[in-house]
């Protein structure tokens, strides 16, 4: 009977780890879509949701500059918003041999452990986007996610002439962007515009999570004349179907129309913009978030050293507790300047 228990277990051990083993590949590019970089150090690059136009749009521009730098990249890995996914990922990275790692992880407070042994390895991450609350990082590549909150908090503002009811459809408030761009924007409106009264709902970056919200708020405030989308790429399309359904959705300038400012730069939300849908957004460089996390993970794997100040290209090194972090430009843009080709959202696709 333990002969036989034993085997059953053993077996069973054995179909797990396929199972596990099957779920990995599902979850990784092939080789061929990876540039060979020939003796360059290897990059490993998890890629950290495909549910978002504005991550969808950062992916593209990363595979293009791969094969434009010639980056020795590992068969790039996906890990669909799941920590649990972009720990096993980045281990498989270790084993492959990665000489730096880029990723961008959505809950920056579940991934200290894994840089920890990143560390111990020698093997230097480069974050995009998001801020890893502990654990060493040789670099963030992002924007001022405070000044997302701010600029959206003064065009609504003064859209609204200063009073009135905004919706705030908050990010993850375990993530650092999502608490810098809620404590930014409510600052702002309790200092400068204190007759705006804002109604936040937290959101943990879902589309439907926010729609669900947003129908439930209508109902009780029919008067609602501002909304901030924290992300415009899961936010967008529910946001105006529902408002369509309610028969809310007015253009800019008619009676009734509710003022919109988002996040993220998407080509959708310039043709909102363009149709007046929404009033304005504020572009998160996707472009220059895939450019320059190649420069910087090339850069670590070839032992090179940044110092805090400006660049050259038109942004800020910080010195973070933990590192350090390239602050990119990030612009409004409004029906003024929806038209600019150097906009990246003009551009992908």
């Amino acid at each position: 009977m333990k002969l036989a228990h034993t085997r059953s277990t053993a077996a069973a051990a054995t179909a797990v780890l396929a199972v596990l083993a099957l779920a990995t590949a599902c979850n990784r590019e092939s080789s061929t879509s990876a540039a060979s970089g020939g003796d360059k150090p290897a990059i490993g690059i998890d890629l950290p949701r495909s549910d978002s136009d504005f991550w969808n749009s950062y992916a593209e521009y990363m595979r293009r500059d791969i094969k434009t730098d010639n980056t020795n990249a590992l068969p790039l890995s996906n890990s669909q918003n799941d920590v649990t996914k972009l720990v096993a990922n980045v281990q498989v990275f270790q084993n492959t041999g990665a000489k730096a790692v880029v990723m961008a992880p959505q809950d920056t407070g579940a991934i200290a452990s894994t840089l920890d042994t990143l560390a111990s390895k020698k093997i230097p991450v480069v974050s995009v986007d998001t801020r890893p609350d502990k654990g060493d990082v040789y670099m963030v590549v992002r924007a001022d996610n405070r000044a997302y909150g701010t600029k959206a908090c003064e065009f609504l503002g003064k859209q609204l002439g200063g009073k009135g009811k905004v919706a705030e459809l908050q990010g993850a408030l375990d993530s650092i962007n999502g608490r810098d761009r809620s404590e930014a924007f409510a600052a702002c409106m309790k200092t400068k515009f204190p007759k705006i009264k804002v109604f936040e709902l937290p959101t943990d970056w879902k589309g439907d999570v926010a729609s669900a919200k947003l129908q439930s708020l209508l109902a009780q405030n029919p008067d609602l004349n501002g909304i901030y989308m924290q992300a415009g790429g899961v936010f967008l399309q529910p946001t105006l179907a529902l408002l369509e359904q309610k028969k809310l959705l007015k253009p800019a300038g008619q009676k009734g129309h509710i003022s919109i400012v988002s996040n993220d730069g998407i080509p959708q939300e310039f043709d909102a913009i363009r149709k007046g849908k929404i009033d304005a957004t504020i572009s998160q460089p996707a472009d220059l978030y895939a450019k320059y996390a190649l420069y910087y993970a090339q850069a670590a794997a070839d032992g090179k050293t940044f110092k805090p100040g400006a660049t050259d290209h038109d942004s800020t090194i910080i010195k973070l507790p933990n590192g350090l972090e390239d602050q990119l430009p990030a612009p409004l843009v409004t029906k003024d300047n929806v038209g600019d080709e150097t906009l990246w959202g003009n551009n992908v696709g």
